[in-house]
């Protein structure tokens, strides 16, 4: 068995991004391929070791500040020190600075690999303070995993450590999420009465929901804008002010009124417009739910999901527009989406199954494992 350790700044049951959710299909799924995995993440309720989140343990470490959006944490330095000892694999989640940091003042000597989510795009003034270390920290490392060939070719920090790069896309598992039940399908049936289009992630900057809002104004169409963020009372406030009556914000949802959401909408929305969306983790989920697919062509991994006119519509980011014509697209061929929903639930069997992703990350850490007793 392999002893993988994750580390990352957040983790379920307190966050539920998509990070923490591939993190998760991970640890989760890991065992039957031969891996044990444990989590490492900093939180705000102080620490605690060895807590069972499903089939696999995680530990938390006390966050004690943030600089940019960055957490940090004293205890934390022990902690991974203490953990990775244990581990034959450390396994990092970029980005996160205080990683960078933490792998130096630990002196990790096991086997690395940088599951790479995301390029740095809004802190650009400190980027540039970042880069030193960051480069120092990804030329370190064993091995550098991209979720995308399309992210791979175009991510600037990763073309220059192209040697020890390899793309494993993400993967789900359907099995891990809930079977929603009878009672919660017939509450969401009486609240959505017509066909809706659904959006559900975090309410951030780069997500692109204010160029939705503003597609939707002037039209009849019902739509479900589902989570939680930094951007929630300003997207309110637009809706508010374009009068669109048929905007729904439910907040956070539940992982089964999640799953009730997905099996009832007729399309999923994705307006991310700017790198940061390296890759839609609910993107995959639509298309694990058989799902058309509406999202913005921005050289990520948004675009390996879903393929244009084949699963889905992808148009220009940015632009309200052609946002509004592609639901109205949908809406007005209902055929059409519906063999773009099959054609999306086919490519999540044949490209995205956590067991492909599973199966690719053994291989992976057992050849950084073979070259270390080598070494």
């Amino acid at each position: 068995m392999i002893k993988v350790l994750h580390f990352f700044k957040t983790y379920r049951p307190q966050t539920f991004g998509g990070i923490e959710q591939v993190i998760y299909q991970l640890a989760e799924g890991g065992l039957q391929y031969g891996i044990e995995s444990e989590v490492l993440y900093l939180s705000s309720q102080g620490a605690t070791r060895d807590e069972k989140n499903g089939r696999h343990i995680s530990h938390r470490s006390k966050l004690d500040f943030h600089v940019a959006s960055t957490g940090f944490s004293l205890s934390a330095f022990r902690d991974f020190a203490q953990l990775a000892k244990a581990a034959d694999i450390v396994h990092y989640h970029f980005p996160w600075p205080f990683m960078d940091v933490a792998h130096y003042v630990s002196r990790i000597d096991r086997p690395t690999v940088v599951s790479y989510h995301s390029d740095i795009v809004k802190q650009k003034t400190l980027f540039k303070l970042y880069q030193p270390l960051m480069r120092r920290f990804l030329g370190d490392v064993d091995s550098i995993v991209a979720s995308s060939p399309a992210y791979a070719e175009s991510s600037p920090v990763l073309r220059r450590y192209r040697e020890k790069v390899s793309v494993i896309p993400y993967g789900l598992d359907k099995a891990t999420y809930p079977e929603p039940t009878v009672e919660r399908l017939t509450y969401w049936r009486g609240v959505l009465k017509e066909p809706f289009f659904l959006f559900v992630g975090a309410l951030r900057y780069y997500k692109g929901i204010n160029f939705l809002l503003q597609a939707l104004q002037r039209t009849d169409i019902t739509c479900v804008i589902a989570g939680e963020g930094f951007e929630e009372q300003a997207l309110k406030q637009q809706a508010k002010q374009l009068g669109l009556k048929k905007v729904i914000f439910p907040g956070l949802l539940s992982e089964e009124d999640k799953a009730a959401l997905l099996t009832l909408c007729y399309a999923f929305v994705f307006p991310s417009h700017l790198r940061s969306e390296a890759f839609g983790i609910s993107l995959l989920e639509a298309a694990m739910y058989g799902k058309p697919m509406i999202s913005c062509e921005i050289s990520t991994g948004t675009s390996f999901i879903n393929l244009n006119q084949e699963t889905g519509i992808v148009i220009p980011p940015t632009d309200p527009l052609a946002l509004r014509q592609a639901m109205l697209t949908l809406l007005g061929n209902p055929e059409q989406a519906i063999r773009m929903g099959e054609r999306a639930a086919k490519r999540y069997e044949d490209v995205f199954s956590s067991g492909k992703m599973l199966e690719s990350y053994a291989q992976l850490y057992k050849s950084l494992l073979a070259k270390d007793a080598r070494g």
